[in-house]
């Protein structure tokens, strides 16, 4: 079987989302307006936690790498779109497909970890508040977050590695706005069994495993809130869970549907209005919904907020 620096395809073309110019000029400003919140409302999190000492507790430290890979997850796909619809061209190397496809996996896998481990930082919290600081320390979320990365690292590299080995004969459109592994799967002439089945095998492992962790969590969660005897102490639990829920099934349930099928059953329509639910509205909403229901984050931001603007003054 050939290897990828034997492929007759030196480039590939990425058609977008769409091909009339009017809905393109649209989708551009849409997408750069949303570029925009998902990086401001980001760094703002993370400049708040890093300003604040007060903010210096595991929660935190668990939100702020949150942010940084959703800045640098959309980072990976939009900017690459703005550029081409700029310079009025599609193409992309073969090398940075392959690039860009393994800064997905990795940022994929580490959203999907550190979703988990946030649910159980909040499970220790509510379920034993008075050992969540011996269960919960410092050192135990900096290996945890250690840890992440070097699975998503190995995922994503074994993952393009096996990509890399697919040989490339003829048709390099793909019809999509990031190099993503479906539309790439399709367009191989090679044979694609063994890439089908590691992502139908391990990928869902190591998707379907932090997801079951944070169901498990927030049952537990869901449970102790109940027993709560103040019926305003119960409804603003459920909210906060319960937006934090919807964001995880965002998430998730766009990567199930794109990934977790057989090659045959996927739309090209169908698959790029989901990844841009995970890739692009995901990690803009974030923000908004681990922020806006926080009393010390947003105390935090007001200061932050505040001091640039005296400072411009």
């Amino acid at each position: 079987m050939r290897g990828a620096n034997q492929s007759s395809v030196s480039e590939f073309l990425l058609l977008g989302l769409s091909r009339q110019p009017q809905q393109q000029q649209a989708l551009f400003a849409l997408f750069l307006s949303m570029y925009l919140a998902t990086v401001l409302g980001n760094l703002l999190i993370l400049l708040a936690i890093s300003v604040d000492p007060r903010l210096h507790i595991p929660m935190y430290f668990l939100l702020s790498h949150l942010s940084f890979v959703d800045i640098c997850f959309s980072t990976t796909t939009v900017p690459k779109m703005l550029a081409n619809h700029i310079l009025g061209t599609q193409a992309i190397s073969f090398s940075g497909c392959l690039t860009q496809m393994y800064f997905l996996f990795e940022l994929a896998n580490m959203d999907n970890f550190l979703l988990a481990v946030m649910a159980y930082d909040r499970f220790v919290a509510i379920c034993h508040p008075l050992h969540y600081s011996t269960k919960m320390t410092h050192q135990l979320c900096a290996l945890l977050v250690a840890g992440s990365w070097v699975i998503a690292n190995l995922n994503a590299l074994l993952h393009t590695l096996l990509m890399a080995r697919l040989s490339f004969c003829a048709d390099n459109a793909i019809p999509h706005f990031f190099c993503d592994v479906i539309p790439l799967l399709k367009l191989s002439c090679s044979d694609t069994h063994l890439n089908e089945v590691m992502i139908l095998t391990e990928g869902s492992l190591i998707m379907i495993s932090p997801f079951i962790c944070i169901l498990a969590s927030y049952v537990h969660i869901t449970c102790a809130v109940l027993r709560v005897p103040s019926t305003k102490g119960r409804w603003k639990a459920f909210s906060t869970c319960g937006s934090h829920l919807a964001v995880v099934s965002l998430f998730y349930g766009t990567i199930i549907a794109v990934y977790f099928n057989p090659l045959s059953s996927h739309s090209s329509e169908k698959d790029t209005a989901a990844t841009v639910m995970y890739t692009v509205v995901t990690p803009m909403l974030n923000p908004f919904i681990y922020s806006l229901r926080n009393r010390d984050l947003k105390r935090a931001l007001g200061k932050v907020v505040g001091r640039k603007t005296f400072s411009v003054r």
